[in-house]
């Protein structure tokens, strides 16, 4: 009887192997083309579910919190939800959200106040925007506003000197870098690389991306998973509590609202204080004019782009503080104030441009305290030029 030895092992026949050995199935054209379609309604579907089962709560004086400013994802979903046409949606910067003041403090609470109806204006500002990022705003997230009567705010802060109208050359860090033109018109102190500025093009026309972003800012502090995970506590040596927990339990599918008793806003806020009070001194500007503004030219072309979605704009400008302008820099304060009102009407736009509020109104160059937008309101309510928009059809 023969033994196997190593020329019978080595005669034994081998399986030759299988080409991709490591995969258990491949796929063929018509399944790849499958498999592309479920990829393709799960991208389409899962931003249009969460909104169905994601609980969003807003009501008279909302407004986006401060820790969402960024989520844009959500900014669309607000401006959705006003469905009644009657509302008016109130567009700006901080000075229509309301900086210094709580809800039942801004400009729209006190509009809606002398209108007798309250939740008749909408608080759609957005803190720390300006024209170059509202423009962004509105062409990719503001697809709600359409055929219906809009105030559009005008903040000269951001002509007050070149840095905040964007036109240094020096790179510059600033707020809602994410909604600015990323190619044209060019923004010089914008330096975002190319993947930087492709990642925003596809947020903006890919509802899967902006909601990735919604969840981003919504549970996970305006960081991805990995980033929130590695989170430290800024302690020393820094711990990282995130580590061990489980990212999905931060989804608690209810965005989070306004704190009823924000330390920072509302008349028991140590911020909420008149502009001199400690003894600031009136300062100098280096206002940028008009025809080199890029913010002003943003701003021209968000009421061209309002308007081509048939609204009914009204632009109020300012009140800007000019108690806190250097007395000779306040005529150019004025003539620059003038041109705005000039193009408005020689675009036929409806403006009102409110007188300054006392001083003891405002708590920086733009922002009135509480008592200063209730003023506002009044002032503005009582131009005949804002009663006969008002008593306007919806839109022209």
């Amino acid at each position: 009887m023969d033994k196997p030895g190593i020329d019978n092992l080595a005669a034994t026949p081998v399986a030759a192997e299988p080409p991709f050995g490591m995969n258990e199935m491949r796929l063929t054209a018509g399944q790849w083309l499958i498999t592309a379609g479920i990829l393709v309604v799960c991208l389409l579907a899962t931003p249009r579910l969460w909104k169905k089962v994601e609980r969003f709560d807003t009501g008279a004086d909302y407004r986006i919190p401060y820790a969402l400013s960024k989520d844009y994802w959500l900014y669309q979903r607000r401006l959705e939800q006003i469905s009644d046409r009657s509302q008016i949606v109130m567009l700006g910067d901080s000075v229509v959200w309301g900086e210094y003041v709580q809800p039942p403090g801004t400009l729209s609470h006190f509009l809606s106040r002398e209108a007798g109806r309250s939740d008749g204006f909408v608080n759609c500002g957005v803190n720390g925007l300006f024209p170059l990022a509202l423009e962004g705003l509105v062409e990719n997230y503001g697809g709600a506003l359409r055929n219906r009567k809009i105030i559009l705010h005008c903040n000269v802060l951001w002509m007050s000197n070149p840095k905040a109208d964007l036109h240094v050359e020096k790179e510059e860090s600033f707020n809602h870098s994410r909604l600015v033109p990323q190619f044209s018109p060019r923004i010089p102190c914008y330096r975002a690389d190319a993947s930087e500025r492709l990642s925003v093009i596809i947020e903006r026309n890919v509802s899967f991306s902006s909601w990735v972003g919604h969840l981003q800012n919504t549970y996970y502090d305006q960081r991805s998973i990995p980033a929130w995970t590695l989170q430290d506590d800024g302690g020393s040596p820094p711990k990282r509590p995130n580590a061990w927990r489980n990212p999905l339990g931060q989804v608690t599918m209810v965005v989070p609202g306004e704190g009823a008793d924000d330390p920072q806003r509302g008349p028991r806020s140590s911020r909420h204080k008149p502009w001199n009070k400690e003894g600031a001194e009136p300062s100098r500007f280096d206002w940028v004019p008009l025809n080199d503004s890029l913010q002003w030219q943003a701003f021209q072309r968000v009421v061209g782009l309002l308007r081509s979605r048939s609204n009914d704009v009204l632009v109020v400008v300012g009140p800007f503080n000019e108690h806190m302008i250097a007395a000779d820099q306040r005529p150019t304060y004025r003539a620059m104030r003038d041109g705005i009102a000039a193009w408005l009407t020689q675009s036929h736009v409806a403006y009102i441009v409110p007188d300054t509020l006392p001083s003891e109104l405002y708590a920086d160059a733009s922002h009135p305290l509480t008592e200063g937008y209730a003023l506002l309101a009044k002032h503005i309510c009582g131009q005949e030029m804002f009663r006969k928009w008002l008593s306007r059809s919806s839109a022209p």
